[in-house]
């Protein structure tokens, strides 16, 4: 086999987080922990190997948010193949670098994966490069296709596999391998509210395009599915839903809090399908393919403070003080016979707002949970204290 000594056959975990939240049997394909991060260095580096020796001598070009740069320089450093790789100047950093680090040379052009696709073809007829498609092509949709085998194998009880998409290469692959061992097996794909053009072409029957808006699931920003996967789509996709960027940002802090998985917003689709209700599946086995782990740290951040604030778990309030020893101690000291933990203060009373003889101050103070964080008020408001939430 092609991929074997390559590719990692990925765990599955169970979450009884998930289960209880959702009413079904929760399994997670943890393909996050996968070599280069994501399910991508399957498709690539079955499609690379499988290339004439002139078309490898010729070199190969993609175009990519991230994950397949990663899975094709990977793929390409291990035959000896130089590699380009155009990618969005959007992109995300920790991608661009490590597809740097793989060996390929790397050009940024565009706002979109679209654009960077065109930047990629113009390149490969200056140049004579082999194209590797990041989803519509066999070779690579038979690469993916493995992580259904894994499936079928590792959890043979399981109803329902919930895959995200963007151009459709990897359902169109795990939807053969499973339908084909496992027919009875309903298989639901997931796109991001702002990148429904799969969503859109299943539903009309034809293929459809549809510009994409900013999303956290960058992964998943396709303009269009191919012929290719759009044919499979057709034949072997029985639902396709959408969701927003509330339930991806809440799905990736779920994973990372309760899960410890690390896991990007392409990759979290799934489990942001099933926890926003977009898809309801009581009573099934459902396995949620975790697609990629690969994100930037800076985001990472902001994800977890965001999901802590809806959480709770963060209280960020302003108030109003004497500009005098010890108001701000007296405020504090409210504030830690509640048990609050102190995060962060500003005290200002150079705005041109505070009246002489006055501070504003701005506190951020993490709470245990929602009641915690009502009590912690009510004891502000009890001690005198005005105060609004920001």
């Amino acid at each position: 086999m092609v991929l074997a000594g390559v590719a990692e056959h990925t765990p599955v975990f169970t979450s009884e987080t998930l289960s209880r939240l959702t009413g079904a049997t929760v399994y997670l394909k943890a393909e996050n922990l996968q070599r280069t991060g994501s399910f991508k260095v399957r498709g690539a580096f079955n499609k690379v190997m499988n290339l004439s020796p002139a078309q490898k001598a010729a070199g190969v070009i993609a175009a990519s948010a991230g994950n397949h740069a990663q899975g094709v320089a990977f793929a390409a450093a291990r035959a000896g193949v130089p590699a380009t790789i155009v990618m969005a100047e959007t992109a995300s950093m920790a991608k661009v670098a490590a597809t740097r680090g793989y060996g390929a040379q790397v050009v940024l052009y565009g706002r979109t994966y679209d654009e960077a696709y065109e930047k990629a073809r113009a390149l490969q007829t200056e140049h004579g490069y082999t194209f590797v498609h990041a989803y519509n092509d066999l070779d690579v949709i038979a690469g993916q296709g493995t992580v259904g085998l894994e499936i079928v194998r590792d959890v043979p009880e399981a109803d329902v596999v919930v895959v995200p998409i963007g151009g459709g290469g990897l359902i169109s692959g795990v939807a053969t391998a499973i339908k084909a061992l496992k027919p009875g097996v309903r298989i639901v794909g997931v796109q991001a509210k702002g990148a429904p053009a799969a969503y859109l072409s299943h539903q009309y029957g034809r293929m459809t395009g549809k510009d994409v808006s900013r999303t956290l699931a960058d992964g998943l920003a396709v303009k269009s599915p191919g012929d290719v996967t759009f044919a499979h789509i057709q034949k072997l996709v029985d639902e396709i839903v959408l969701v927003d960027e509330d339930a991806l940002a809440h799905a990736m802090y779920l994973l990372l809090e309760r899960a410890k998985l690390v896991v990007e917003g392409a990759g979290a689709a799934s489990v942001a399908a099933l926890v926003s209700g977009a898809t309801k599946l009581p009573g099934r086995r459902v396995v949620a393919l975790l697609s990629g782990g690969n994100i930037d740290t800076g985001l990472l951040a902001r994800i977890v403070d965001r999901g802590m604030a809806q959480a709770g778990r963060y209280f960020r309030l302003v108030t109003r003080l004497a500009d005098e020893p010890g108001a701000l101690r007296a405020l504090l000291d409210v504030v830690a016979a509640q048990k609050g933990n102190v995060v962060a203060v500003n005290h200002d009373r150079l705005r041109g707002d505070v009246a002489p003889g006055e501070a504003e101050v701005s506190l951020i103070i993490e709470t245990r949970d929602a009641s915690h964080r009502q009590a912690l008020g009510e004891a502000l408001t009890a001690a005198g204290y005005a105060w609004h939430e920001v």
